[in-house]
């Protein structure tokens, strides 16, 4: 190995540790009750070695949120890999994404960061960039499955796959956000499992957007509701 190889390495390796320490300071705290001089802390690194690295704190931010980004893609991968159509692999993504935001609610908390628009002011525009080219990924492989259901005709011909893909994603993550900060009020009040809320919101959508013969081979498939309490 040569020296230049070694170096880089090594400087990917601290890149690791940073965002390793950050990840557990942000998880922690959030963003705005966080400093750079915890994280430098928990690093065991100096503050100076941070911006070595990050311009700000908001940056280091996006840094580790990518990592969410990374992890949520790589799943909605899987479940397109194992599925046999666009309308199972839509269904089933809806279903992995509920998954990811019970298991890694952190994540799901610093993507609320995207809907703060006062706050990407602190952010470069390079780590922006980054950011919105890894989330442009996860966005093209739900346009390319309504557009594929459109060409095979399960999806109907004058829906835009783009359109629909947004649609669908601002419905899921609005209700999601629902069930994160009120989900006992809405039982309470009003008897609602916002669980099953998501998933027939998720099951209309599709079910709109499907040609007539389509929604008939394919209602088996979403006729199972889960519940906050399955």
């Amino acid at each position: 190995m040569g020296i230049q190889e070694r170096k880089e390495r090594e400087k990917e390796q601290r890149r690791d540790e940073i965002l390793t320490a950050a990840q557990a300071v942000f998880f922690e705290k959030g963003l705005t009750n966080s400093t750079m001089d915890e994280i430098a802390e928990k690093a065991e690194l100096s503050k100076g070695t941070l911006y070595l690295y990050y311009n700000s704190k908001e940056d280091l931010y996006l840094a580790v949120m990518t990592r969410g980004f990374d992890l949520l893609h790589q799943m909605c991968v899987e479940v397109v890999e194992r599925s046999t159509s666009p309308v199972e692999a839509i269904w089933n993504l809806s279903k992995a994404y509920f998954e990811f935001f019970e298991k890694q609610r952190n994540y799901f908390h610093m993507f609320y960061f995207l809907q703060s628009p006062t706050l990407h002011k602190q952010v470069s525009a390079e780590m922006m960039e980054s950011c919105t080219q890894q989330t442009n990924k996860t966005w093209k492989l739900f346009i390319d499955l309504f557009q594929q259901g459109v060409n095979e005709g399960m999806f109907r011909k004058d829906i835009s796959p783009p359109e629909a893909a947004v649609i669908l994603w601002s419905s899921a993550n609005s209700i999601l956000i629902r069930i994160d900060n009120e989900c006992e009020r809405w039982k309470e009040q009003l008897n609602v499992d916002l669980v099953q809320v998501y998933f027939r919101s998720n099951a209309l959508f599709l079910e709109s957007v499907m040609t007539k013969k389509a929604a008939t081979t394919f209602a088996p498939l979403m006729s199972n509701v889960p519940t906050a309490t399955a």
